[in-house]
């Protein structure tokens, strides 16, 4: 509990939270429809990994720049994070996205919000098949992160920043038709 008195720790929560709203302000951002025409698949995937890229290599010195849940809660499992710790990543990027959606919300114009880049299941896709591909979707990405991030490698976060961006925007090529 010491550790929820240290400024370092709470310096890496507001960087979670700074991360995940900045974070889903330009994702999605990125994946709204502002001409008529099919959605750019690849413009909103590159949009995600570059935000992810730029996030890691600009807060990851601070918090680690997980900006993602999947890969805060993997740290936890393989007991590289603490447990409040990883409680206050958890709560910060929870809060940060919706601050990010909610100002893009704001934002944006309203015939061009839609659903504010919102994916649903493609009709020939059911549940159960959209959920294995996000797991392993999800699996590829906290895999990446986690060689990205090994203390073996080099030990910078901001060396992991051009890794996992390009993870993230390929398990978005993948998986968003």
């Amino acid at each position: 509990m010491r550790e929820l008195r240290s400024s370092s720790f709470w310096r890496a929560i507001l960087a979670e939270f700074l991360g995940s709203l900045l974070y889903a302000m330009l994702g999605l951002g990125a994946s709204l429809r502002w001409h008529q025409g099919p959605p750019s698949i690849l413009g909103a995937a590159l949009a995600f990994g570059l935000a992810q890229a730029t996030l890691v290599q600009a807060l990851g010195t601070v918090s680690g720049g997980h900006i993602n849940p999947a890969l805060t809660l993997a740290f936890l499992l393989a007991s590289q994070l603490s447990l409040p710790r990883a409680l206050g990543y958890l709560l910060a990027q929870l809060l940060g996205s919706l601050a990010g959606a909610g100002l893009l919300y704001g934002l944006t114009p309203a015939p061009v919000r839609g659903t504010l880049g919102l994916t649903a299941l493609h009709p020939g896709v059911g549940p159960g098949q959209g959920t294995v591909v996000e797991l392993l979707l999800t699996a590829q990405f906290v895999l990446c992160a986690l060689a990205s991030f090994d203390e073996r490698q080099d030990g910078r976060p901001g060396s992991a920043a051009l890794p996992l961006g390009f993870s993230l925007a390929l398990g978005h090529i993948f998986g968003v038709r």
